[in-house]
């Protein structure tokens, strides 16, 4: 279950695309088509010039994208100036659901962020997925706050 971990570039986007519209809730808010909008494109090129964030391609050794989620490294005063890394947009190949890859991504993702300097890693999760709260749980993630959102 070899997995191989990359900083995701331009050719990669369209199936990094597809894999955040392929689920209930990705289906509502994601616009998957060929060409790509521009809104995608221009989102990328802004994430990819930005050094406190990363966007990961998880390949199998085939070349085969299976995998992505997105890192946010996040400096502030609070805990003495330190880092936070927020894990983003986490995604498997549908077929690839249920192998373990999930574990594997967030064990490399905990890795990276303890070398990037971050003494915490948080993420959100939708409550419309039960599933992923136990899953983060597993993990070792805790419930500690209540998040809230105000779309604009």
């Amino acid at each position: 279950m070899d997995l191989l971990f990359k900083t995701a570039e331009a050719a990669d986007l369209p199936q990094i695309i597809r894999l955040l519209a392929d689920d209930a809730l990705g289906q509502g808010r994601e616009d998957f088509q060929l060409p790509l909008p521009e809104a995608y494109i221009s989102a990328f090129e802004k994430i990819d010039a930005d050094p406190s964030q990363e966007l990961i391609a998880v390949t199998n050794l085939e070349g085969d994208l299976v995998g992505t989620m997105q890192l946010s490294y996040i400096q502030y005063l609070t805990y003495q100036g330190g880092v936070r890394a927020q894990i983003e947009a986490v995604r498997i190949r549908r077929e690839d659901r249920g192998k373990g890859f999930g574990k594997l991504m967030f064990q490399w993702a905990i890795e990276l962020s303890k070398q990037k300097g971050a003494h915490l890693v948080q993420l959100t999760t939708d409550k419309k997925r039960p599933e992923a709260v136990k899953f983060y749980e597993s993990l070792g993630f805790m419930p500690t706050h209540e998040g809230m959102k105000l779309h604009l």
